[in-house]
């Protein structure tokens, strides 16, 4: 479980990105920042593996405050996939994946033997592993980015926009992918995106934002959009502009077109509800 209790961010020129936010987000589910530019979700996401410390409020990981942890350390056992994939140019795609297992002491033929079987995991054929970022296309690149913040097995997976510089055909590839690949490894992800049919489609919890991370609304998608709490909300969903008038069909709720606009999530045996 992370937890963020009265968590604030204000800059030396007195700018406030993050203002008094606190929130849970549940073990083995995928909880989604939602919001524009200006709203704080990056802030509030990279506060999370300390590359950027709150002014004030705390942050814990399973009961323990990541203020007394080492940064580095801390930053090795989270996973962190990048918008662009933040891959290493001069690098092959099985050195960027193996590069946290690396650092942490594990042999090369073992952290190679590791990367291949990711790249099996996120769909990307062996004989790729021997190529560069440059002779990559922009799809490859950020399964190599997901395989890479997955290498050293860890809990939790931060996303930052991870498929926002993609066309929308390959972004909803990586969507599925993302989903098939949750459905079997079961991380605490936590995905930050400006984009609403991506954040009902991967969240278990969306967390929709308004400026300087005030939250506007949080809960399951089908809940944000059959029961919307704000103007601001409506708008930001596009429920005002009539855009989701939305059906049930076969678990997907759909709108007029028959575009997916969220999963009805049902909460497996034993697993617990995404929390407040």
């Amino acid at each position: 479980m992370i937890e963020l209790t009265g968590i604030t961010k204000r800059y030396p020129d007195g700018t406030v990105a993050v203002d008094d936010f606190s929130a849970q987000f549940p073990p083995h589910r995928t909880t989604v920042l939602l919001g524009s530019s200006g709203s704080g979700k990056t802030t509030i996401l990279r506060m999370v593996n300390r590359m950027v410390d709150p002014t004030s409020g705390t942050i814990t990981i399973d009961g323990t405050d990541i203020a007394t942890r080492d940064p580095v350390r801390l930053r090795r056992s989270i996973g962190y996939v990048m918008q662009n994939g933040g891959l290493l140019p001069h690098r092959t795609v099985l050195d960027n994946i193996a590069t946290v297992p690396l650092l942490n002491g594990t042999a090369k033929a073992d952290a190679h033997a590791r990367a291949r079987e990711l790249m099996g995991l996120v769909g990307l054929e062996e004989k790729l592993g021997r190529r560069y970022p440059s002779q990559l296309s922009g799809g490859q690149q950020q399964r190599v980015g997901v395989a890479r913040g997955l290498a050293a097995d860890p809990n939790i997976l931060l996303m930052d926009e991870p498929f926002g510089a993609v066309d929308p055909l390959v972004r909803r590839e990586l969507q599925d992918e993302l989903l098939r690949i949750q459905s079997t490894l079961a991380k605490t992800i936590v995905f930050v995106t400006h984009d609403v049919d991506e954040a009902l489609r991967l969240g278990d919890q969306v967390i929709l934002l308004a400026q300087g991370g005030k939250v506007a609304q949080r809960g399951t998608g089908p809940e944000l959009l059959a029961n919307p709490a704000s103007p601001f909300v409506s708008g930001f969903l596009g429920l005002e502009r009539g855009e989701r008038e939305l059906t049930e069909r076969d678990g997907v709720l759909v709108d007029a077109h028959g575009r997916a606009a969220g999963v009805l999530r049902r909460t497996p045996p034993g697993a617990t509800e995404p929390g407040p």
